[in-house]
């Protein structure tokens, strides 16, 4: 299993959504990465497991998998079947801009990260009106028709609305337990980490919170997330401080409110895995 050090940010959005149709028929392997803009992934065939901070989706055909910006995730895939499936960047800015008050387009990928669950499974009725959909996005994207750029930015604000009317009301694939492999334990660890990293994070400390062995625990949450619970930690403050950084917080307050007791410490790792100083990444 890849190294959670090679996480990396994949890819650059300077568009307001991006649209990409893709089958695949040789052998790859990715690696585990994040992305600064929000990700649909509409999977249509092949065999490919996909792995989301810690929970391992198994995909059928016309599946939703919504990955939020900055979690980690990378799809295991077997080289024995073509793998064809449709992926939308989609802009945070863009998003923001066409969100109504208290109705936000990307409610949907913020309802996946709160539930832990981040599949949408819908009925064959509901397949076939995103099949639709997707094929008159995708039409828009290509045709060079009067109002073409305007009928795809409404065809994909459409998309996002019925998303998140699906993902609130439809649970089917979070109820069919062949779907998906999780280990609550390390579900509970996962979700502790996310809401507490200013705080202490030690293995000793998440160890004694969840009654487990430090050498359970560690050996436990690298086998079930690929990540060992150090490196996971420190990539997670790291992506939480560019985010503080970039709505305006001075960067040695953020290091301080994402647990980085020494700056110097912060500087470093942030270079590392940014590639720039935090005053650039502003």
């Amino acid at each position: 299993m890849a190294d959670y050090e090679t996480a990396d940010k994949r890819g650059y959005l300077k568009e307001n959504f991006r649209l990409f149709h893709l089958k695949d028929s040789r052998a790859q392997k990715l690696d585990y990465h994040y992305h600064e803009f929000d990700k649909l992934i509409l999977f249509l065939s092949g065999k490919v497991a996909y792995l989301v901070e810690g929970v391992t989706y198994f995909l059928q055909p016309w599946d939703i998998l919504l990955v939020q910006h900055n979690l980690i995730h990378r799809p295991v895939i077997d080289p024995g079947q073509p793998y064809e499936r449709i992926v939308i960047w989609l802009g945070r800015d863009w998003v923001a801009a066409r969100s109504d008050p208290g109705e936000a387009l990307d409610a949907c990928f913020d309802a996946a990260r709160r539930r832990g669950f981040h599949l949408l499974r819908a009925g064959a009725e509901r397949r076939l009106q995103y099949m639709g959909m997707i094929q008159r996005l995708e039409e828009a994207l290509h045709s060079t028709d009067f109002g073409a750029v305007r009928l795809a930015d409404t065809l994909c604000q459409q998309l996002l609305i019925d998303v998140n009317r699906d993902i609130l009301r439809d649970r089917t694939a979070q109820e069919q337990t062949d779907s998906y492999r999780v280990d609550p334990k390390i579900e509970d660890v996962l979700r502790y980490i996310a809401a507490n990293l200013e705080g202490d994070l030690t293995v000793g400390t998440l160890a004694r919170r969840f009654y487990l062995s430090r050498y359970y625990l560690m050996h436990r949450f690298k086998a079930v997330t690929g990540y060992t619970i150090h490196q996971y930690i420190s990539q997670k403050r790291l992506l939480r401080a560019g985010e503080l950084i970039r709505s305006g917080t001075p960067v040695m307050k953020a290091a301080e409110q994402v647990g980085f007791s020494e700056y110097s410490t912060f500087l470093r790792a942030f270079r590392n895995t940014f590639h720039m100083n935090p005053r650039e990444f502003r």
